[in-house]
């Protein structure tokens, strides 16, 4: 069959906190400064839409609303998931016709029914799907991919599925493989981790990719998608992945959502995020403000034992208490207008997180994180000008923080 008239699908996989939306966004970005027509798909398996906020607000998705769609509430892979994703590219395909589209998965999602849904779709033809694996959190769970077999036997013997079944599949499905995060492990040890998972998957070849930094252009020279390597293995697990969808979230993976208009003890979530982050949790994400920096508006991005915090803004309620503002009279007016339209007490601040972990721990680091937010004593204390202690880093523009963690497998 003739395929050179569809339109090439790529899409980028990976388990939580691999950095799919680090290359998703560097890949939008380089479509836009070399003028090159890409659509995008980013799903989110929380309610909270944190990625697809970001991307909205970038320069690129906000010189053109249309070439954006975003996914959330609902893993990609599952049945809701693929239906949405059907309403999403008849969306996208609605008014233009891009040269590719690229689609970010959730963490959680299962390539197999993606490739099985692009297999002899009418318009478009999967070319790439991208595995991307996290260097350091291999060398962290499975000594540099050595226990990733030995874990996924295990698992088989005790007739029991975890996440490591799912990392695994994603490397068993994918045709391209990217190890992300190799700046942070030694140099020696990156052929060893590609070894193990050439054990895996010996049809890919393994290649570090640093902070997303994969050129547009190369994925426009890769082939449509061999559904051939894959029809035994699709058969094999589709009873399974389908029993999967009729029970409770696969993967003994569970979401939480913390939304609140109060600022968090900078010591306090200090602690918590040494004393919690070793035990199963994931990823956590989305936006938040310190009692000791009260102007600026943060983003919080954690994988696994690692946190980066960034400066994304100023509130618009900072900007009018500043004295030194620089605006007229009339644009204070305007901020002031929208602010009284702020449900929270302390005008357009607040904190939205969402949080993925095991279902056995992740109540427990969410519960932990609620705790570090002011009580309300302290917020009278806070509004009478008390200063909090302030451990987190003083330069905030970008920081990223590896917590001193023994993780669990």
């Amino acid at each position: 069959m003739d395929t050179s008239s569809k339109i090439p699908v790529v899409i980028l996989n990976g388990f939580l906190g691999s950095g799919k939306t680090t290359l998703f966004q560097s890949l939008l970005s380089q479509s836009k400064k070399k003028n090159i027509p890409v659509c995008a798909i980013v799903n989110d398996m929380s309610e909270l839409d944190v990625d697809g906020e970001l991307l909205a607000n970038t320069d690129v998705v906000e010189e053109n609303k249309n070439i954006l769609e975003s996914i959330n509430a609902c893993v990609l892979s599952s049945k809701k998931g693929i239906e949405k994703l059907d309403e999403a590219l008849e969306n996208l395909l609605l008014n233009q016709t891009p040269e590719l589209i690229i689609i970010e998965t959730s963490g959680s999602s299962h390539p197999m029914p993606l490739v099985e849904y692009f297999k002899g779709h009418a318009e478009l033809k999967l070319t790439g799907v991208f595995a991307l694996v996290d260097s350091l959190m291999l060398a962290h769970d499975y000594n540099y991919g050595e226990r990733l077999i030995p874990k996924l036997q295990e698992n088989h013997a005790k007739g029991k599925r975890d996440t490591s079944n799912l990392l695994v599949e994603q490397i068993l499905f994918c045709s391209h493989l990217i190890l992300t995060k190799g700046d942070r492990i030694e140099d020696e040890k990156l052929p060893t981790i590609a070894s193990h998972i050439q054990a895996i998957n010996p049809h890919v070849s393994a290649h570090s990719v640093l902070f997303g930094k994969l050129q547009l252009e190369s994925l426009f020279d890769i082939q449509e998608y061999n559904y051939f390597k894959v029809e035994q293995l699709i058969d094999e697990l589709k009873p399974i992945l389908e029993a999967e969808e009729k029970g409770d979230r696969p993967y003994n993976l569970a979401t939480r959502v913390i939304k609140d208009d109060r600022p968090f003890h900078p010591q306090r979530l200090w602690d918590v995020c040494h004393q919690y982050l070793d035990q199963k949790i994931y990823r956590s994400k989305g936006f938040f403000w310190l009692a000791s920096r009260d102007k600026h508006s943060m983003l919080w991005n954690q994988a696994a034992g690692g946190i980066s915090l960034e400066l994304i803004g100023t509130w618009r309620s900072g900007i009018v208490e500043d004295e030194n503002h620089g605006l007229s009279d009339m644009e204070i007016t305007q901020l002031k207008e929208m602010l009284e339209k702020e449900e929270g007490r302390f005008g357009d601040r607040h904190c939205e997180l969402t949080v993925i972990g095991d279902k056995a721990q992740v109540d427990r680091f969410t519960d932990a994180l609620k705790s570090c937010f002011l009580t309300d004593d302290e917020i009278e204390l806070w509004k009478g000008s008390l200063e909090f202690d302030d451990p987190w880093p003083k330069t905030v523009s970008y920081t990223h923080l590896t917590l001193p963690t023994k993780r669990i497998v």
